[in-house]
């Protein structure tokens, strides 16, 4: 590591961010209390060299110890499994998939417009204002296609590439 071999070095933007970055990451898992957050994050900002960085994250571990314990567990569940295991394994990552705020919001947004397009063509066709065609459809059926088929591409790109770490 050119930290450990050249501390003099001067830190970068990015080295600053990285640091910062690893502090977040400490602070949400409990690592560090607010105080001592508030005053390693502005220690990292303020940091001139990489020896200044080094300290900062020292006494912290370079990987979550529950991804390690977590890991080794999977390990273990999929070699106790028989049978079925791999597709089991695809379905919890399609669920995680479904659960993920990248497709929730565009879904979310897709369900709200096209809510609103309904109510309205709703309001005017109650009111007598319109003889009913349904118009919200040219809204609801092209984007809703669109989103499918983003949806089903990434699941099946994410349970495909669940096969190939399975294997």
């Amino acid at each position: 590591m050119v930290s450990e071999s050249a501390p003099e070095i001067r830190a970068s933007d990015t080295d600053r961010d990285r640091v910062a970055k690893l502090l977040q990451e400490h602070f949400a898992q409990g690592r560090l209390d607010n105080d001592e957050f508030s005053t390693r994050l502005e220690s990292a900002y303020r940091a001139r060299t990489i020896g200044e960085l080094d300290p900062l994250t020292r006494d912290l571990p370079e990987r979550d110890l529950t991804e390690n314990r977590h890991a080794a567990e999977g390990r273990a569940v999929r070699k106790g499994r028989r049978g079925g295991g791999a597709a089991s394994e695809r379905s919890t990552q399609a669920g995680d998939l479904l659960k993920d705020p990248a497709l929730l919001i565009p879904w979310g947004l897709w369900a709200g417009v096209n809510a609103v397009c309904f109510s309205v063509w709703a309001i005017l066709y109650l009111t007598g204002t319109t003889e009913g065609y349904p118009w919200f459809l040219w809204v609801l059926v092209p984007w809703g296609m669109i989103m499918l088929l983003i949806t089903l591409a990434l699941l099946f790109t994410q349970t495909g590439s669940g096969r190939a770490d399975g294997d």
